[in-house]
């Protein structure tokens, strides 16, 4: 499952989801191109998903990127909680260390609006 992010037509980022334990929606892969990345496009797709995981009744997000790895603090500024590690020391499988993150939903605001009737 996922969401692929056009701008002026072309693909220029994607984002791929499945279900952790078949209940929370877990960001397996955020992807921008190079030439647009820092301009906000990753931030836009996390927050597209937020949103269309929320309308589907999620309550909890969660993702995960290497210790060695930039992403962790992108996560973090969105908001993403750190929930632990995995290493793996298996020698034919063996790679830096893990880190997960979850987040919890907010409710969404109720939406009023007002009219000028004086």
């Amino acid at each position: 499952m996922g969401y692929v992010l056009s701008v002026e037509g072309m693909a220029v980022g994607l984002l791929r989801y499945n279900l952790f334990w078949d209940e929370h929606p877990f960001c397996t892969m955020l992807y921008v191109r190079a030439d647009y990345q820092g301009k906000g496009y990753g931030k836009d797709l996390m927050d597209f998903w937020e949103k269309e995981m929320h309308k589907l009744g999620y309550k909890m997000l969660m993702t995960s990127t290497q210790v060695d790895e930039q992403a962790q603090h992108f996560y973090r500024k969105l908001g993403y909680q750190d929930a632990g590690g995995l290493l793996i020391t298996v020698p034919e499988y063996q790679q830096p260390m893990e880190m997960f993150f979850t987040k919890k939903l907010k409710p969404i605001s109720r939406k009023i609006g007002f009219n000028n009737g004086l």
